[in-house]
């Protein structure tokens, strides 16, 4: 029995987090996936009134306790500086050390794709980026606030520990699914001292993987090459901040945040999922939140828990939903969000059905596992 840890988040978090958690409920009743969903009170609705993000404790239960967590997006303009979104998502990612954000970048449909000419073989990799170290750590101060003279310091710390451990695991990532090349981007002809640990690193793990080819790419030399030629990337590993913002861009390219699923992983300990968009509280409650991220990240968690059944059939069933055109208006369809996570329930009884008749699935899932 998988035991998942289910926090909505704000906003249109709570209306796309429905639908993800209906998908498992889908599964465990059609194809006996023993999983069983546990929901947090957590959010800026508990913050407003208890005056407490986390209670103490919740980092322990979820270490000891749970399998995998599933986090809605947080946010709300009655917390204007956020600090119940940092307190949840920053420190859980500290406090659980889930060190590999891990984005696929994958194009489920051309008409997607906001590249002319390109198509679902062109965009199709992985980010890894660090999760725990960068200028997300916090150190930093502000001097002679409010003054002509203030100064603002904000320290970016990179450890041997924490850029060899993800630059290791993209290259086993890559070994392990058949990957040639892995490309690492930083900005060492600038920042000559923390991206040289990065240099370094990467030169000396790399050695290790004879068989991947290792490039090196500037971050902004990066960037570029992602909307000219995405399809020479197979493996991207990167720092804290630059990773931020190349997932962005790379979920552009996949049909917009709305798509994009994400793992935030310990692989010896309890990971985190969350889709990546943020919580818009305009829409909260208004059925027009596209849903697809949050499945796609609840398959990610499906597929990180060692149920690749399972984890296929909600793929099949989402392509099938943007195949058709059942999807919500941001992806050109008439559908809102409650109608979207219908129709992919029914997908999955469909496809439920002819895997119990011993039929396989009838379309190749792809070649990069997510």
């Amino acid at each position: 029995m998988a035991r998942i840890a289910v926090i909505p988040g704000d906003g249109i978090g709570v209306d796309v987090t429905r639908e993800a958690i209906k998908v498992l409920e889908t599964l465990r009743e059609l194809m006996g996936t023993p999983l069983e969903l546990v929901e947090f009170d957590l959010g800026a609705e508990r913050t407003l009134r208890t005056g407490v993000s986390l209670p103490p404790g919740t980092f322990e239960d979820f270490r000891q306790n749970y399998d995998g967590i599933f986090l809605g997006a947080l946010g709300d303009p009655r917390i204007p500086d956020m600090s119940h979104a940092r307190e949840i998502l920053l420190e859980m990612r500290f406090q659980l050390d889930l060190y590999i954000n891990h984005r696929p970048v994958r194009l489920l449909d051309e008409s997607l794709c906001p590249l002319k000419g390109k198509g679902v073989s062109d965009v199709n990799f992985v980010v890894f980026r660090e999760n725990t170290e960068g200028l997300y750590v916090g150190i930093g101060g502000i001097f002679k606030k409010g003054t002509p003279d203030e100064v603002a310091l904000q320290e970016e710390v990179n450890t041997r520990k924490g850029v060899e451990r993800i630059i290791r695991h993209s290259f086993e990532y890559a070994r392990a699914h058949g990957l040639g090349k892995v490309t690492m981007a930083d900005k060492s002809n600038a920042l000559r001292y923390g991206h040289d640990l990065w240099q370094r690193a990467f030169q000396e793990v790399a050695a290790e993987y004879p068989e991947v080819e290792a490039e090196h790419l500037f971050i902004d030399a990066l960037t570029m090459q992602m909307i000219r030629k995405p399809e020479q990337f197979q493996v991207i590993v990167t720092n804290n901040m630059f990773g931020d913002i190349i997932t962005d861009l790379g979920a552009a390219l996949q049909g917009g945040l709305g798509m994009a699923a994400s793992g935030n992983i310990n692989p010896n300990g309890v990971s985190m999922f969350e889709p990546v968009h943020g919580s818009a509280p305009k829409y909260a409650g208004q059925n027009v939140a596209n849903p697809i991220g949050a499945v796609l990240t609840a398959q990610m968690m499906l597929q990180h828990l060692g149920f690749p059944r399972e984890a296929a059939v909600v793929e099949e069933a989402v392509v099938e939903a943007i195949r058709r055109r059942q999807v919500t208006r941001d992806l050109g369809g008439p559908l809102g969000t409650r109608e979207v996570g219908d129709f992919i329930r029914r997908e999955i009884g469909e496809l439920a059905k002819t895997m119990t008749h011993g039929n396989s699935l009838g379309r190749a899932t792809g070649t990069r596992p997510s």
